[in-house]
């Protein structure tokens, strides 16, 4: 059984309320939990006098050193000691590490350069003359304490002709230029302070607001959105900080009210903000220090132009103070502990990470790497490209959780599929990565190409040629098989390729000159890697595999034959690079990719199927095979565009409507321009025309799907992302309370 140490500064554990939260969360997960002070710790015997939780009440305990330790107490309060601390870390995993303050964050930042255009500009004052040279700049300016906290010491200057006006908390001062020095001089001697320029956010009534970003590290080791919240300013305040008077609001309700349009896009662009973020700052802190991070708060404000700037980082936010999240919180804290203490490697690879990053400092200038891989790359490290019409970030889902099960392995984010993309991984991957796995998108010939030129690939999958961008290939689809090509044609010739033998379109792809080791994965046909009695689950599917003369049985946790494809790729590589077959079972179990057959079980036993990312012929059909596979009572298709067909729109609108009635849909819906080709094909093979609607305003659908969903139906809503069909998932969900 895990052993999680909280570590504080005060002896008390009545006195730190959140210890309360962690004895509870831990007993609940099946973890011994104990907390301590540096003082109680005896190095001889490696015990601890700690205080456990039993009963009710803290009792006084001998315990063994813990599994792994949450660094809970004050840094400033620990210092004192810092040599116990230090021994610990180098015996036992630490969940938390302090990142600095927010002007060595900023530091970070703009050295990395990643994130550097997000940083508002800084300067830490040294002389009168700086202030005044960022008023003339700026005209309003933030002067604060470098380590201030809850918004407490900050002064808004604004120059106003000769005269100064300056607010504090809710009172504003006029000053003499005299004055506002005196003032300012006085302030200084008290610590550092620094000078920014005043980025402010305001609502429509006129009040300050920010928003605070809280993510965190799950039980898989992986980055999540705890929460994203804004804080509104009390009237006359110019600070959103609960403490000083301002209050909270739910995210969607807020964005609504404030951005309508915008409100979805923007709640995605905070979202995926800040788990980029988090994962930034922790290579850096990888790199520099060689350790992890756990948890971060960010507070971040929209000027007039919505561009998004950093006021800034804490590395331990502590829980939201509304929505009742303090048991999420601690839950992940918990068993992100759990995961460090049973995946010790994973501090391993950090460490090992900042001896990568120390040595590639410390090389001769012209030695260093300036855009393609970097010469610190092991030459024997897999790097996996992979490309397809559909599944390839399922695929890289997929095969990344795999490889993670014992290696260090980059992963292209969602979505960071084009050539630029490439180019920014091109650096990363002299990070001390043992494989790597990209995504080569394209939707012209050449780019693929291109992809290759910067990353050459070791290894590749090509999930299937489909029908996807084949508008930009004179509607030919052997012409999309000669673009995907590129990806075999621009990887090792001698490296190892993963093709799809149930794909009839995948016959068009150029293999003759390629030297290397073919490998096939199918379903309905026999394959080196064959998946058989597949089988549906409630929210999986479940297959059978031989792997190395040993019949297995495995389950994902996403729906759809189609994604048994996307699995086979993955275990067809994992398996050449000899991970075993438990390995391979426990790497399947992956995060899904957002709005990919994502169910959503609501009230009234009501299911929606969030399909809403791409939509092409093939992802059509297989989306709704899935809702006739679950469906129970009623199926409800609403089917959206599928975009860049060219001049097969119209023959494969009419395949979609055909298939409609193939498979016994109930409810047929679609939504956009000419979709209602697929509702006349649908008719023409005999759909009732009384159970099919078609839509261009999407208000007026979700008014008809207010009046017409009923208790158990299954509902599929699938689109290209372009569409914004997603709006009808949430739609349906906030009306149904979905789960």
């Amino acid at each position: 059984m895990t052993t999680i140490g909280m570590l504080h500064h005060r002896k008390d554990p009545t006195t730190v309320l959140k210890s309360y939260a962690f004895a509870a969360v831990a007993k609940a997960e099946g973890i011994d939990f104990f907390y301590f002070t540096p003082k109680s710790v005896n190095f001889t015997k490696k015990t601890i006098l700690a205080q456990v939780y039993e009963n009710g009440t803290w009792q006084e305990r001998e315990c063994p050193f813990p599994d792994v330790i949450y660094n809970a107490g004050s840094p400033e309060k620990l210092a004192v000691s810092k040599d116990i601390i230090g021994k610990l870390r180098k015996e036992i995993p630490f969940t938390t590490n302090s990142i600095g303050n927010k002007w060595n964050v900023a530091k970070r930042l703009l050295a990395y350069k990643d994130f550097a255009k997000y940083i508002i500009p800084t300067e830490i004052i040294q002389k009168m003359d700086t202030v005044h040279q960022y008023l003339v700049k700026y005209q309003t300016v933030a002067f604060k304490p470098i380590d201030g906290r809850k918004g407490k010491g900050i002064y808004f200057i604004s120059k106003e002709g000769t005269s100064y006006s300056v607010k504090n908390n809710s009172e504003t001062t006029k000053y003499t230029k005299p004055q506002l020095d005196a003032l300012l001089t006085e302030q200084l001697a008290t610590g550092t302070f620094i000078v920014q320029p005043y980025i402010r956010s305001v609502t429509k009534s006129g009040l300050v607001f920010d928003f605070r970003l809280h993510v965190q590290k799950n039980g898989e080791g992986e980055w999540v959105v705890t929460t994203v919240y804004p804080r509104v300013a009390p009237a006359g305040s110019l600070v959103p900080n609960i403490n000083n008077g301002g209050y909270t609001n739910y995210l969607e309700p807020f964005l609504q009210q404030e951005f309508v349009e915008q409100a979805f896009d923007l709640k995605r662009t905070l979202e995926h903000f800040s788990l980029s973020l988090a994962k930034h700052l922790e290579q850096i802190q990888m790199q520099e220090f060689g350790e992890m991070i756990d948890e971060i708060g960010v507070d971040v404000g929209l000027d007039q132009h919505m561009k998004l700037w950093i006021y800034e980082v804490n590395w331990r936010p502590g829980c939201p103070p509304t929505f009742y999240l303090e048991l999420d919180v601690v839950q992940n804290t918990i068993r992100y502990a759990k995961y460090l203490a049973e995946n010790r490697q994973v501090l391993a690879k950090a460490r090992q990470t900042k001896r990568v990053h120390k040595a590639q400092q410390e090389k001769p200038q012209e030695e260093q790497p300036v855009t393609k891989i970097p010469k610190q790359r092991r030459q024997d490290m897999p790097i996996i490209g992979i490309t397809g019409s559909a599944g390839k970030t399922t695929t890289k889902a997929f095969l990344s959780s795999i490889l993670r099960t014992k290696w260090s392995t980059f992963e292209a984010k969602d979505y960071w599929n084009t050539t630029e993309h490439t180019k920014k991984h091109a650096i990363e991957l002299a990070n001390g990565y043992e494989a790597a796995v990209l995504e080569y998108g394209m939707a012209y010939k050449g780019v693929i190409t291109e992809h290759c030129r910067i990353i050459q690939p070791t290894m590749s999958i090509v999930t299937n040629v489909g029908l996807a961008h084949v508008g930009n290939f004179d509607g030919d689809v052997r012409q999309v098989a000669l673009a995907k090509s590129e990806l075999i044609q621009g990887m090792d010739q001698r490296g190892v390729l993963v093709i799809n033998k149930d794909d009839t379109n995948s016959n068009y792809l150029t293999l003759k000159q390629f030297k290397g080791k073919i490998l096939t994965v199918g379903v309905h046909t026999d394959a080196d890697y064959k998946a058989y009695n597949v089988r549906y689950k409630e929210d999986g599917m479940t297959f059978q595999i031989k792997l190395r003369g040993k019949e297995i049985s495995l389950f994902i946790p996403i729906l759809g034959e189609h994604h048994v494809y996307n699995a086979l790729n993955a275990i067809a590589i994992a398996d050449y690079l000899e991970f075993t077959p438990q390995e391979i079972k426990q790497g399947l179990l992956f995060k899904k990719p957002p709005r990919r057959l994502t169910l959503y079980r609501c009230i009234r036993g009501i299911t929606l199927i969030d399909d809403t990312v791409h939509s092409h012929p093939q992802g059509v059909k297989a989306a709704i095979d899935v809702l006739s596979s679950i469906a129970k009572r009623r199926k409800v298709a609403i089917i959206g565009q599928m975009r860049e067909l060219g001049d097969l729109r119209e023959a494969e609108y009419k395949k979609v409507g055909e298939y409609i009635k193939e498979q016994d849909i109930d409810i047929f819906i679609t939504y956009g321009f000419r979709t209602e080709e697929m509702n006349a094909a649908a008719q023409a093979a005999g759909f009732n025309s009384k159970n099919m609607y078609h839509f261009t305003n999407k208000e007026k659908l979700h008014e008809l799907l207010e009046k017409i969903i009923k208790q158990g139906d299954t509902i599929l809503i699938k689109g290209a992302s372009k569409t914004n069909m997603f709006e009808t998932v949430k739609f349906l969900a906030d009306l149904y309370e979905g789960k």
